[in-house]
């Protein structure tokens, strides 16, 4: 008799095969969690695989490299400079002449407020510092009606995502308003740094990602020796585990607490356990006496003089002075250059940008003279004084002359003499 397919005849002589469920084995594969994330899950950055020559290498990343204190000394250096000093607009008329504009939208939103209640040098500040560091940088420049520029807003530089469209671009992100917004290019400051097609800016970092790479992974070496860990060793265990998968575990428990830097640098050891240190081998002395090098390679992926990053072993060119002319011609010119142009792109109009405005940092707020050297320069230049007395005795609180207001001449002319008058000499 077969019920739904099944011989329930008493007296079968067929044999039942018992159902066999396979062997429950432990897992062996690493895995990654929310409470215990392994590294992979959070060094995403440049360098990927696909692109990577060493192997073991750290991955570079924007937020691993400010962690380096030359990368960030490098960035901090180039955006706090070009945020300190003024930016101003100028116009250059067809006779070469160039006049400095100060009423338009631009000047005041790259000098004075950039958008409500964030001042003009936090917001340059932050874009040119991402800039350094990412490659890329965006700030929101929305206009009006009239096509006047109304502000520009830094963005979240992490959460805006450049579309194409044929040649047109346009960028997705969030503004300050909490609304999400697609932009045009127009309406967009966009700073990119090596970018080969045009749009697509690229890091320094990201560049020179061995060599990056390989100075972090000597200041991780520089960091594990500090707190204790980083001398390597070998692990030997004992015979009295279970099975394979428990020897395994534990190897790996030993491994993990012994290479981790947050460790107390106690492993708890079974009875037949044993952990022998090594000392540090002439190679990984030397790695960390390269990080001297690696700074100089940061330096030079900058553009960075070797003295602004107080790195004076090697002696300097010539004076204070001379350093500053050395950063401003060799670095500072460098990257203002690029941002003027980019900047200019998005708030200057096309008509504005053929009437010839342009932007242009002031660098005179960097070599400011002093008081004594600057009158001097300027009355050699001009060949006489330049201040009336009274305006001389104004400048040290003194009351003015009568006779005060007419400008002395340079020691070296001839001052007129009164008529005498016509009669017999004496």
């Amino acid at each position: 008799m077969r019920f739904f397919g099944w011989d329930i005849a008493r007296g079968s002589d067929e044999t039942v095969v018992q159902r066999v469920e396979p062997p429950v084995m432990s897992a062996e594969a690493a895995t990654s969690g929310t409470m215990a994330p392994e590294p992979w899950l959070s060094d995403i950055g440049w360098g990927g695989s696909g692109g990577r020559l060493a192997k073991h290498l750290p991955r570079v990343s924007p937020q691993r490299g400010e962690q380096h204190a030359t990368v960030f000394a490098c960035c901090n250096n180039i955006a706090g400079d070009l945020a300190k000093v003024p930016l101003k607009l100028w116009q250059r008329k067809g006779d070469g002449e160039e006049v400095r504009v100060r009423d338009h939208p631009a000047a005041y939103l790259l000098n004075v407020e950039a958008s409500e209640g964030v001042p003009a040098k936090v917001m340059r500040l932050a874009l040119i510092y991402a800039w350094a560091l990412r490659g890329n940088s965006y700030a929101y420049g929305p206009r009006d009606g009239g096509g006047e520029l109304e502000l520009i807003e830094i963005i979240n530089q992490d959460a805006c995502t450049m579309l194409r469209s044929g040649r047109s671009r346009f960028y997705d992100f969030t503004d300050g308003a909490d609304v999400q917004r697609r932009a045009p290019s127009r309406s967009m400051v966009h700073l990119r740094y090596l970018a080969l097609d045009g749009w697509t800016g690229r890091s320094p970092l990201q560049v020179a990602t061995e060599s990056v790479g390989l100075a972090f992974a000597g200041q991780e070496a520089a960091g594990r020796s500090v707190s204790g860990a980083h001398a390597k060793a070998f692990l030997k265990l004992g015979e009295g585990y279970e099975d394979d998968a428990a020897r395994t575990r534990n190897a790996r428990r030993l491994k993990d607490h012994i290479t981790n830097p947050n460790s107390d640098g106690i492993p708890v050891l079974g009875p037949e356990d044993d952990i022998k240190s090594l000392d540090l081998t002439a190679a990984d002395q030397e790695l960390l006496a390269s990080r001297k090098f690696d700074r100089e390679q940061l330096a030079a992926i900058y553009r960075m003089p070797p003295s602004k990053l107080q790195m004076l072993e090697n002696g300097v060119k010539a004076n204070g002075e001379q350093q500053a002319i050395d950063y401003l011609t060799d670095c500072l010119l460098h990257w203002s250059g690029l941002a003027e142009e980019a900047m200019a792109m998005s708030v200057l109009t096309r008509g504005e940008r053929d009437s010839g405005m342009f932007l242009r940092h002031d660098f005179g707020a960097l070599l400011q003279p002093t008081i004594k050297d600057q009158i001097e320069a300027v009355t050699k230049a001009v060949g006489g004084p330049i201040y009336t007395p009274n305006e001389g005795r104004k400048k040290v609180g003194l009351p003015a002359t009568e006779n005060g207001n007419k400008m002395n001449p340079a020691p070296n002319m001839t001052r007129k003499e009164e008529a005498k008058p016509k009669g017999k000499e004496q």
